[in-house]
């Protein structure tokens, strides 16, 4: 049976990039929506969308409770996210947060579709050359964050499988988009002050994810009842090198368009120097350069998506170049470039 528009949704992380997306879609859509929103948050957007907002997070398992209160639908947004810091600071809110939010889902009596919002990053750390669902997850992390992804979509099977837990889960790759407030401004910023280097070569791809393309993965994840217990890979239709992700940022933003490039077998030298030094000396940032950032600039990042074009439907509508021109027109307007 079909979730229907005038059933409750649950947005968790509603005010980070893609919660605030998802939001902002369904809203649109006509969906009923309830946000799961931190205290410490910025909730102006939502508030101007008049949205019903919860107060917690997922480590108060009280609003929890009484987030999940007649909510038949819940897209999983909110994580800690991250590529530094000890694995049990991210366990305790991707993994027990997690399994907290099912617990009180399933024992509300109503929820009917959970989407789990996972990570590309889930696979191990090498190039790959259209990866597939086939491919098993590394267990061994180089982070935190992704070492706790892979245990998080290991918890919503294990549900999924004991305890029926009608949930989808979708893999994107690096979502980038308006509202980003992580990634994209750092890469801006190292533009705008001639401090960006490329690692290794500029061809590999990205696994480039417009926030829109994700949403309307997730609409499709909730409207489909026969994609029920499965997994998808999710990312643009056309990946693009990383010299042109980084040339088009550039361009876009007014920046020279970086021409630096550290060799990869160097910068992984480094990058296990200073994580080593950074981890003697306690420090609670991460270095400049580390080995997810490796994985994020310097390894060949094509996976496969037939799966989710043949079984979820899904057809990414918004190319990177558009994307990324709406990405950096927002960043303008908010006078951050």
């Amino acid at each position: 049976m079909a979730v229907a528009k005038d059933e409750l949704l649950l947005v968790t992380g509603a005010t980070g990039l893609v919660g605030s997306h998802v939001v902002e879609t369904t809203l649109r859509q006509g969906w009923r929506v309830r946000a799961l929103v931190r205290a410490s948050a910025d909730r102006s957007l939502l508030e101007k969308w008049d949205v019903e907002t919860c107060i917690g997070d997922l480590s108060d398992t009280d609003s929890l409770r009484n987030a999940v209160q007649d909510a038949s639908v819940i897209v999983h947004c909110a994580a800690k996210v991250g590529d530094w810091g000890p694995v049990e600071a991210y366990r305790r809110i991707n993994v027990d947060g997690l399994r907290d939010l099912i617990r009180m889902a399933c024992e509300a009596g109503r929820l009917r579709r959970f989407v789990h919002i996972s990570s590309l990053g889930v696979y191990p750390a090498r190039d790959h050359y259209g990866s597939d669902e086939a491919i098993a997850p590394a267990v061994d992390g180089i982070d935190g964050y992704t070492r706790t992804k892979v245990e998080a979509e290991r918890l919503v099977e294990e549900k999924m499988v004991n305890d029926d837990l009608p949930a989808v889960i979708l893999r994107p790759g690096f979502i980038y988009g308006p509202r980003d407030r992580t990634v994209l401004p750092r890469i801006l910023e190292r533009l705008r002050d001639d401090r960006f280097a490329f690692l290794g070569s500029t061809q590999k791809l990205m696994n480039n994810t417009y926030v829109g393309n994700l949403c309307d993965a997730i609409i499709l994840a909730i409207c489909r009842d026969d994609v029920v217990g499965r997994k998808f890979n999710i990312r643009d239709g056309r990946l693009v090198s990383k010299e042109e992700f980084i040339g088009t940022i550039a361009r876009l933003a007014g920046y020279p368009v970086p021409t630096k490039v550290v060799p990869l077998p160097i910068a992984r030298a480094l990058a296990k120097s200073l994580e080593a030094l950074w981890r003697l000396l306690g420090k609670q940032e991460s270095p400049i350069l580390s080995m997810a950032r490796i994985k994020f600039l310097g390894l060949h990042l094509d996976y496969s998506i037939d799966k989710a074009r043949r079984e979820l439907g899904y057809e990414p509508a918004v190319d990177f170049s558009q994307g990324m021109e709406a990405t950096v027109r927002w960043f303008q307007e908010q006078n951050q470039i």
